[in-house]
């Protein structure tokens, strides 16, 4: 005859229908006790799910919510406009709405909070990992010039990268971390889920590349944006930020203090992306004498301009003072590729240009590291690993070669004591 079970063990009893019923107590996120029942065909079946429950809330992975009604949905909602707004710049509070409207809401929306697994949320990435956007947004439906894709029945499966797919877990597991410090869930259920790491899929340009990138940039009216971008890596929205007295022209220096973007509430100045991104940077020689004629170029549109010229101390302008739009600097990018006859390639891989050539001249990591403002060397390294394989690979072909040298030339016979006199 079996023992009585011991208190927090539960009950086992079977229903007048004939199935049975595992009942115990579940420890809240707010420290208070709620009863929970399980159901199974046979009594084994209903003890082996409430032993798998009680263990779960002992291990703080089911957690029960303050309130048990509240649904993913309605959490991330609010989450989104009173924690995510007041801690993340504008852009970044865009891009996680964004996520959070397209993804989270419309895949994990209607489950309830509390009872959210590690297994449903892998369930759910791995679902939008293979789905295509044209079909889960219906945006091939509503396509203007007629459907091509799904509602013809030639899917093109186009899926999320798996960067996107990184930072929607990213985001929920921001948001269910928060939950747990403010005691509305037990576990971050999405912080387990492990996604594979995405490939760098930058494609800088060669030495060559860049000295006729340059040549051709020289003559743009905003010729210093685009010779910052490649010899110093400084990022679009830290150039189009940069104030003139963010620049030292005597001690040839500037300091990323701020950058610029456009939202969907208009342009906004921001601060940089991390502490360190606000650093100081110094100004090759040569970009040096690019500023200042663009210095000059300005004082000219500023007299043309007169009264409708916008004193904002901004470097890089329209020609009445205003900031420059983000896409216009890509389609000036994008002309000079094709005059230079060059590939065409994103103008962050301008940054990535920069730190690409400096690996290859020998600069050290460290170095790298705080000129583009990266947090953590690793994140550098991580970057820019195929780079370093590629030089190591140079470093162990030239032992190879010291090796290969012929004998007499690695030791050359010692002259006679006649020779040496």
């Amino acid at each position: 005859m079996a023992g009585k079970k011991a208190n927090g063990e539960g009950t086992i009893y079977q229903r007048l229908d004939g199935r049975w019923c595992g009942a115990g107590y579940l420890h809240a996120a707010d420290g208070t006790r709620k009863r929970v029942y399980v159901y199974g065909d046979t009594r084994k079946e209903a003890s082996d799910k409430l032993i798998e429950k009680l263990a779960d809330s002992v291990r703080g992975t089911a957690a029960v919510a303050k309130d048990p009604a509240v649904t993913v949905g309605d959490y991330l909602t609010t989450w989104l406009h009173t924690v995510a707004k007041r801690r993340v710049r504008a852009t970044t509070f865009e891009t996680y709405a964004g996520l959070v409207n397209d993804f989270l809401i419309p895949g994990l929306g209607h489950r309830r909070l509390g009872a959210l697994t590690v297994s449903q949320v892998r369930a759910f990435l791995n679902e939008i990992a293979v789905a295509c956007r044209c079909c889960a947004k219906e945006r091939d439906v509503r396509r203007k010039g007629g459907p091509v894709c799904c509602a013809v029945g030639d899917c093109c499966r186009k899926t999320v990268a798996v960067g996107t797919l990184r930072y929607v877990r990213a985001v929920l597991s921001s948001a269910l971390a928060d939950g747990v410090r403010e005691d509305l869930i037990g576990r971050n259920v999405a912080s387990p889920v492990r996604l594979p790491t995405p490939k760098s899929d930058f494609q800088p340009f060669t030495l060559g590349e860049s000295r006729k990138y340059l040549l051709v940039a020289a003559y743009h009216r905003q010729a210093a944006l685009f010779e910052l971008a490649l010899r110093t890596g400084l990022r679009k929205g830290e150039l189009l930020g940069l104030r003139w007295s963010d620049i030292d022209m005597k001690q040839g220096h500037l300091y990323v203090r701020r950058t610029f973007a456009r939202t969907r509430g208009g342009a906004t100045f921001q601060p940089v992306k991390t502490e360190r991104s606000a650093r100081r940077i110094v100004i090759p020689r040569d970009s040096l004498t690019t500023l200042k004629r663009h210095q000059q170029r300005q004082q000219i549109d500023r007299r043309e301009a007169g009264t409708t010229w916008q004193d904002n101390d901004l470097v890089f302008t329209t020609p009445t003072g205003g900031p420059l739009d983000p896409a216009t600097v890509y389609r000036s990018h994008r002309d000079i590729c094709d005059l230079a006859d060059v590939r065409h390639i994103r103008f962050h891989d301008l940054r990535h240009t920069c730190a690409t050539l400096l690996l290859e001249q020998g600069v050290d990591l460290v170095t790298i590291k705080d000129l583009l403002g990266h947090a953590q060397i690793h994140t550098t390294a991580d970057i820019y690993s195929h780079v370093r394989l590629r030089l190591q690979r140079h470093a162990i072909e030239s032992i190879g070669d010291a090796l290969q040298a012929p004998d007499d030339q690695e030791h050359p016979e010692e002259p006679s004591p006649n020779e040496q006199l």
